[in-house]
């Protein structure tokens, strides 16, 4: 049988999504999806959001029900592509687009920039250095993009490129989850961190 979730605000508050078991899938609990998006309650309106190993597609459709004008979910299992494919539709969620793909492949292909990306990777596969530093040096953020970053609770963020600051954390349970903001170009070039 399959899992459920339930959006927590928006146009679709209170629907369920639903998603099936897979290796690595962690669904970002209700109430660090609410405090998230407490978080980015003025950012979400009308942004561009980049959903990173998409899994459940939680986070994706939270923005999209909170006013996102588009959403690309990223996932390369075909079992959650499938399930992600089953929610848009169920949802009318035409703003939502999904990329079957590896993250890597995906973030090395010529880019768009992006608002806000919601960054949920598999834990202890090393992915979010990695993963962080494509999204900066390919072009994927927007000036003063927002990064949501989830990870294992006593991981250090000691590998995030130049020039990104921190602006609130949390953990709950064995999960440490972050709000990061790629400072302009310009900023970035003036203070010497590119």
């Amino acid at each position: 049988m399959a899992n459920q979730i339930r959006i927590i605000g928006g146009e679709w508050r209170s629907r369920q999504i639903v998603f099936d078991d897979a290796p690595g899938l962690r669904p970002t609990p209700s109430r660090v999806r609410e405090t998230l998006f407490n978080w980015l309650q003025a950012d979400v309106l009308n942004s561009r959001c980049l959903d990173l190993y998409a899994g459940s597609g939680a986070l994706g459709v939270e923005a999209a029900s909170r006013g996102a004008k588009q959403v690309v979910q990223v996932e390369n299992n075909p079992v959650s592509c499938q399930k992600l494919h089953e929610n848009i539709a169920k949802l009318a969620a035409k703003q939502i687009q999904v990329v079957q793909q590896d993250v890597g492949q995906f973030l090395n292909a010529p880019a768009q920039p992006f608002d806000l990306v919601f960054l949920d990777p598999p834990f202890g596969q090393g992915l979010i250095g990695q993963t962080c530093r494509l999204l900066d040096a390919q072009g994927w953020l927007a000036d003063y993009a927002k990064i949501y970053l989830e990870c294992e609770r006593n991981r250090p963020l000691d590998d995030l490129p130049a020039g990104w600051r921190l602006l609130k954390a949390k953990t709950a349970g064995e999960v440490s989850y972050h709000l990061l903001q790629k400072q302009s170009d310009t900023f970035a070039a003036a203070n010497g961190l590119k």
